[in-house]
């Protein structure tokens, strides 16, 4: 297959393509507009394989999309192209807007002028996938609630009301024109290159640093936690053998509260990196004002993916957050050189 991937060289994306590449014979481009968050480093291992391309692309720009469509020609899509940051979207939402919604439908656009365009055999192999994420869904109330394939939107912030609004277009799209689309949405990952923005990373390298570890509220929100590595897997196995039409979603049956993240993230650094005054990291902790809109909890059902394409996550949260702690420790070169100077770790969100 050829597989156009739009954000590849985000924290997810990246993590696709590596395994495509390594455990795949398929050609992929790769389209990134290369905002704070893309990086190609983390593409390092694979850039040299001749199935491998690259090009700085804004969804948003129509004109150029259909040129790499065009010189490409791929039998699959998978969109990762977005704003992700819930904290960023609270500041400043009009790039959430522009790109994950107006971007979205850019690509769906000028993807579907491509799929009319190809013979009726080409058409048939063709497939948009749409990668999503669980907060559309807004929050469960009770401890016995997970989100299904079924389950209505209710977004709670802009971010995650933007990523409602793309996976309206993208089935829009295939119940009105037919366009064959398939669309996932996944609980909160980690791992291996992600951007210091999010909890977890940043809860080490503040933690390494001597920093106050802040803890929103109570620290008692809840989190269906999934190794990136695992969901790069199931995104595979679902454009690979996913049903058109069809929702999937992705988690990683590991449902922590933030407090019992940052925890564990603290006890792994004990043994592994103790302080130089000997106080365990957990005396970094302070719970600072919750944010505003705060979805209390997400967890995933994710019975579909795994009875009917037999997917399920390899790790545990506990193999995996080791892991994740083990590959910051060894490339804080790699933390530094992405931060360039625009993000110093500042709390964001605060100026609702």
């Amino acid at each position: 297959m050829k597989i156009l991937i739009t954000g590849g060289a985000g924290f997810i994306g990246s993590a696709v393509i590596r395994h495509i590449i390594n455990n795949t014979d398929h050609n992929i481009l790769n389209i990134d507009k290369l905002t704070y968050a893309g990086n190609l480093e983390s593409l390092q291992d694979i850039e040299q394989s001749s199935r491998y391309s690259f090009r700085q692309i804004d969804i948003c720009d129509t004109e150029i999309l259909e040129q790499a469509f065009i010189h490409f020609k791929p039998n699959v899509v998978m969109h990762l192209a977005a704003e992700s940051h819930v904290d960023r979207s609270i500041d400043g939402p009009a790039e959430f807007i522009t790109t994950n919604i107006v971007g979205t439908y850019t690509l769906l656009e000028v993807a579907r002028r491509y799929w009319q365009s190809l013979n009726d055999a080409e058409k048939s192999d063709f497939k948009f996938h749409h990668i999503s994420t669980d907060e559309v869904y807004g929050d469960l109330d009770r401890t016995t609630d997970l989100f299904t394939e079924k389950t209505a939107y209710a977004p709670s912030s802009p971010y995650s009301a933007s990523k409602a609004s793309s996976d309206h277009l993208v089935r829009a799209w295939y119940r009105t024109y037919g366009l064959p689309v398939i669309v996932t949405n996944c609980s909160n990952n980690y791992g291996p290159y992600h951007f210091p923005e999010k909890l977890i990373p940043l809860v080490i390298l503040n933690a390494l640093d001597a920093k106050v570890l802040p803890i929103y509220g109570r620290g008692d929100q809840i989190r269906d936690w999934l190794f990136v590595e695992d969901h790069a897997r199931a995104l595979y196995k679902v454009v690979t053998e996913g049903v058109i039409g069809e929702t999937y979603n992705i988690g990683g049956h590991n449902e922590k509260q933030n407090i019992e993240v940052v925890r564990a993230i603290c006890r792994i650094l004990d043994q592994l990196k103790p302080q130089a005054n000997d106080l365990p990291y957990e005396s970094l902790i302070s719970f600072v004002k919750d944010r505003p809109g705060h979805d209390l909890r997400y967890a995933i059902d994710a019975s579909k993916i795994a009875n009917d394409l037999n997917w399920k996550p390899e790790e545990t949260f506990e193999t995996g957050i080791r892991k994740t702690v083990n590959w910051y420790l060894n490339n804080l070169e790699w933390c530094r050189r992405v931060q360039d100077g625009s993000y110093q770790r500042e709390r964001l969100g605060v100026n609702a």
